[in-house]
């Protein structure tokens, strides 16, 4: 979808004030209020908006520890520990990858102990051939496909 200047006001304004009700996101973009509400609408049908929940800090919430984990899998076994992972809280993203494995996971951790835990369990999930594990030492910047959408 292509996004015009107003389209990107009312994502820059909801990105930066995401309680912002919309008779004043209408006000700050100087349109309409039923052209604001229109407008996203669009672009929540047509998938560029997905939600408008709150951002957490896993680390403010006692999960200190973050991992990158590579997963290798037995053919066949993709959905199977896919769907195994789904259902772990801890791991937040699940990636298919090029390269010497076949998933690529984001998981948070309270302590080392505790994705070790987790490593183990999905290790022991059948199907989970290999693991490689990166601990971020600190996270640089954070940017989301939102700030690539305002510009």
């Amino acid at each position: 979808m292509e996004l015009d200047d107003i389209d990107r006001a009312l994502l820059r304004i909801l990105r930066d004030r995401p309680r912002t009700p919309i008779a004043e996101v209408a006000r700050l973009a100087s349109v309409a209020r039923g052209t604001a509400t229109a407008r996203l609408a669009r672009m929540e049908d047509a998938g560029v908006v997905t939600g408008y929940g709150p951002d957490v800090d896993a680390r403010t919430i006692g999960f200190g520890v973050l991992a990158f984990v590579t997963l290798e899998i037995a053919q066949g076994h993709g959905p199977s520990v896919v769907e195994h992972l789904a259902a772990i809280p801890e791991v937040l993203e699940v990636h298919a990858v090029t390269g010497p494995g076949d998933l690529l996971c984001r998981i948070v951790a309270r302590s080392n102990e505790h994705l070790d835990e987790l490593l183990q369990d999905v290790l022991a999930l059948p199907g989970a051939r290999r693991s490689e594990t990166h601990l971020a030492l600190g996270t640089r910047f954070h940017r989301t496909a939102c700030d690539l959408a305002v510009g």
